[in-house]
């Protein structure tokens, strides 16, 4: 699941572990390399160690074991402020003593640099994120998008070939959010600079993300562009915690090539699947299969092999779409997502509809 070093490497883990007891590793052996302009998300729930391992990048932190590089030379024993990172915080870290500009002159005052070439380049990086006209202003007089902007400002004002972003957004509400991922996104993309951005949001994570680095108990459990990811998880815990994923649990009873057919438990049915994650007959497995890639309409539905009988137990207008409960299989929580278009037929809580898939669309994953 993991990257091996590479030549071109700009940002490189090799064999990375973390401990910070002695015993317990929060991050496990972890190999991750990153060309330079890339924009990479660690992606994971609380505990997963994706945000240790930013904190080591930026030498908050100290590795247990292994090496960090950045261009090719090693880190771990550079201290922060001589990395040449810019780093952005959920809480915005500001000094609420200084004016916007004073923020964003500070870390150039610290490199040295002349009074006229701090002033073009804090005036450069706060129209860079539409902050020009708030220089003279305090954080406390900013609202909580603008502060994040001046955050944002702060960490690219030196020109740095590697910024870090820690759950940068969290604090804002959800239409502010989403315009911040597409100017972060663009920024960066503009700017060249290579990004490690830190969340537990799916979403944040595959709509700004050219490769996204799955963690969960100090591993990468999948590292891919995120159409990879939600089209093609490895694991039943990419596949749960990427996006919603419906599960059919059952047992393998034959394998050919990269086909399994898997025998559902507590039914007579035997579904056809990928073997993705299983590798002999008699294993457990987990049937993943996604929401709108099941089919409710029997004409549509050219195979026999892929279809089951479903209880409808909710039919949920959404607007753009319907978000259909079913009972398959035993699976009370099946859902099924279909466009709202006007040949959708609408469905009635406790009848009987036959349901479908493509073989490719369903995936034999570990129990």
């Amino acid at each position: 699941m993991q990257d091996q070093p590479t030549k071109d490497a700009f940002v490189e883990f090799e064999r990375v572990q973390k401990s910070y007891d002695g015993e317990t590793l929060v991050v496990k052996d972890l190999n991750l390399s990153m060309p330079k302009g890339e924009f990479l998300t660690m992606l994971g729930p609380s505990g997963s160690g994706k945000t240790t391992c930013l904190m080591m990048l930026a030498g908050f932190e100290t590795a247990t074991h292994g090496d960090i590089r950045l261009d090719g030379r090693p880190i771990n024993n550079i201290p922060p402020h001589k990395r040449g990172i810019g780093m952005v915080f959920q809480n915005y870290a500001l000094f609420p003593h200084m004016t916007v500009a004073e923020n964003l002159s500070f870390p150039l005052e610290v490199r040295g640099l002349s009074k006229s070439d701090r002033e073009a380049k804090v005036k450069r990086a706060l129209d860079m994120v539409q902050m020009g006209d708030f220089g003279g202003r305090r954080p406390a007089q900013l609202s909580g998008g603008q502060q994040q902007r001046v955050a944002l400002a702060r960490a690219l004002v030196f020109e740095p070939e590697l910024v870090l972003m820690d759950e940068p957004l969290g604090a804002l509400d959800k239409q502010l959010r989403e315009h911040m991922q597409f100017e972060i996104t663009r920024l960066a993309h503009e700017l060249g600079i290579t990004t490690v951005y830190v969340t537990h949001d799916q979403t944040e994570a595959l709509t700004m993300s050219d490769r996204v680095a799955v963690f969960d108990d100090g591993r990468i459990q999948q590292l891919a562009p995120p159409d990879e990811l939600y089209e093609a998880p490895q694991n039943s815990f990419v596949a749960q915690f990427i996006g919603e994923n419906n599960t059919l649990e059952g047992v393998v009873k034959s394998l050919e090539g990269d086909v399994a057919m898997v025998h559902l438990d507590g039914t007579n049915h035997v579904v056809e699947a990928k073997a993705v994650n299983v590798s002999q007959v008699g294993e457990r497995t987990r049937v993943s299969i996604r929401p709108e890639r099941v089919e409710t309409d029997p004409e549509r539905l050219q195979d026999e092999a892929h279809t089951l009988n479903a209880e409808v137990l909710e039919f949920i207008y959404m607007g753009d779409i319907f978000r259909t409960r079913l009972r398959v299989a035993g699976n009370d929580d099946f859902i099924v997502k279909t466009r709202n278009a006007p040949d959708t037929v609408r469905l009635k809580k406790g009848e009987t509809i036959r349901i479908g898939w493509l073989t490719e669309d369903c995936r034999a994953l570990d129990a």
